[in-house]
């Protein structure tokens, strides 16, 4: 498809925003090549980065199947079956979302203090992240043709079998996307696992960073790291298939028949009760314990300064890497082709990297080539436009999408420009999308900790960083404000993410 003269300059910008979006793996390739190849067997090939590797390992094989087989059963109990209070328990189950991974550790470790190791790391991860999982997986389940499953039972096959044989099969692509995401985020979590004391690439090259902030050995365990983020992304896409999963026409329009749980209802609220209280009861009944140990006292002015810093960086942040998406959104809805395509890919592929190696990009770059923009604002909000750029895409391609492309060509009939009929016609109909990305986006940014700690200018600390600093100095007390007050902003994410689940359902 050839791609008129009015959109090139379109194109180039979605170009240029490509192009930096390439920076990480770009900067991986370049440290591969300029440390030699003997350095890279020397540092890669250690004994420890393979102990690392292992570890990283068994946390990914043990979390996801229990994150897989907690979702699962969370997504049929609150959508295919009778159980008293289903509203509340889905509603419950995503919840978790508003609470930060690390502030689940904090939570747990003040708790149990001797909650250490793979075991403890694989418990709180599968209680932070399995609403991943859940979110997919409901929305699968409503989706399905009930007729599908009525044929089965039909043909004499039990309820269990119903299930496995013809609903588990349905869920396939849900389970999938949602394991990927787990799988990435366990990658690149860094708070959750230090405070846990388990060990992982992520926390090893934080580690040779405040050690040594341009460690050649921090920068060959994140290609390590790398590499292993597109062994998941290449495994997923093998593990979905190609099976097709729509029908041609429009299946059942009557929702599914809940069954009917009987004398099974009570033992059934064991799991939506139990998960409430393990991800919910916990983080909040620690936090109520520490706020009130500290008293008033505790919510000084660092907290509202913190608050403060966290709010400006969290709606620049989302404002510029919104503004850096639309280029691409609107090509990707208006003129899409295969060079887009190409350049979409671009857009997306960085979102599975993990903030760690952004960061440790960034920060090598400008240590060597541009040391005046090192620990800076423009580089703490370029590691974010890098880290959230998929976010604020999904809000704007919806919503671009929802725009009538008729508008834009009166518009330009009408003596308008391009640019001009995108900024007053098709940007003005898409505001509610682009909002939505923005909060997104800067919801995101305020529950960051990595990449913040390893860009920020000195001096500057977001609730994230603060949080964490008097963790690690283990005043849990001062630390329940900055772990509080990120709850109470992610709220609205965990509000929104809800409410896109039920309408992309029509529901």
């Amino acid at each position: 498809m050839r791609t008129s003269l009015p959109h090139l300059p379109v194109i180039v910008l979605a170009a240029l925003v490509a192009l930096f979006s390439l920076v990480p793996l770009g900067f991986i390739a370049w440290v591969t090549f300029d440390v030699g190849w003997e350095t890279v067997k020397t540092l890669v090939l250690r004994p420890r980065v393979g102990e690392l590797l292992l570890s990283t390992l068994y946390l990914e094989l043990l979390t996801i199947p229990l994150s897989i087989a907690v979702a699962v059963g969370m997504a049929w109990l609150t959508e295919r079956t009778d159980i008293p209070g289903a509203r509340l328990w889905a509603w419950l189950a995503i919840t978790p979302l508003a609470v930060p991974a690390f502030v689940h550790s904090y939570a747990w470790v003040s708790l149990v203090p001797s909650m250490r190791g793979l075991a403890g790391g694989t418990f709180v991860a599968v209680l932070a992240y399995y609403p991943f999982l859940y979110l997919p997986v409901a929305a699968a389940l409503r989706r399905l043709d009930p007729a599908v499953e009525d044929a089965a039972a039909s043909l004499g096959l039990a309820p269990v079998e119903v299930f496995f044989r013809v609903v588990l099969p349905q869920l396939r692509l849900a389970i999938c996307g949602g394991s990927l995401l787990i799988g990435l985020h366990l990658l690149s979590e860094y708070g959750l696992f230090a405070m846990i004391r388990f060990d992982t690439l992520a926390t090893a090259i934080v580690d040779q960073f405040q050690s040594s902030y341009n460690s050649p050995a921090a920068n060959m365990i994140g290609g390590v790291l790398v590499g292993c983020c597109l062994f998941l992304l290449a495994l997923e896409l093998l593990l979905r298939g190609n099976e097709r999963y729509a029908r041609v026409g429009a299946g059942a329009a009557r929702p599914a028949e809940r069954r009917r749980l009987g004398r099974l209802a009570l033992p059934a609220l064991v799991l939506p009760v139990g998960l409430a209280i393990l991800t919910l009861g916990v983080p909040l009944v620690t936090l109520g314990r520490w706020l009130w140990v500290g008293g008033a006292a505790i919510w000084d002015s660092e907290v509202t300064r913190a608050v403060g810093e966290t709010l400006l960086l969290a709606i620049s942040g989302g404002i510029l890497a919104t503004i850096v998406a639309v280029p691409m959104a609107w090509l990707s809805v208006r003129e899409p082709g295969r060079l887009q395509r190409i350049l979409e890919a671009c857009h997306y592929y960085v979102g599975s990297l993990p903030g760690v190696v952004v960061a440790l990009a960034l920060v090598s770059i400008t240590v060597r080539f541009l040391l005046p923009l090192y620990q800076t604002f423009a580089m703490l909000l370029a590691g974010y436009v890098l880290l959230f750029l998929p976010r604020a895409m999904v809000g704007l391609r919806a919503s671009i999408a929802q725009a009538p492309v008729e508008l834009e060509r009166a518009a330009m009939a009408l003596g308008r420009t391009p640019a001009q009929a995108l900024r007053q016609v098709t940007l003005r109909l898409a505001a509610p999308g682009a909002a939505a990305s923005v909060a997104l986006v800067a919801l995101g940014i305020t529950n960051e900790l990595t990449a913040t700690l390893m860009l920020a200018p000195n001096g500057v600390e977001t609730l994230a960083t603060r949080f964490w600093s008097l963790t690690s100095e283990i005043d849990y007390v001062a630390a329940a404000p900055y772990a509080t007050m990120m709850v109470v902003l992610s709220l609205p994410l965990t509000l929104l993410l809800h409410a896109q689940s039920k309408r992309t359902i029509g529901q």
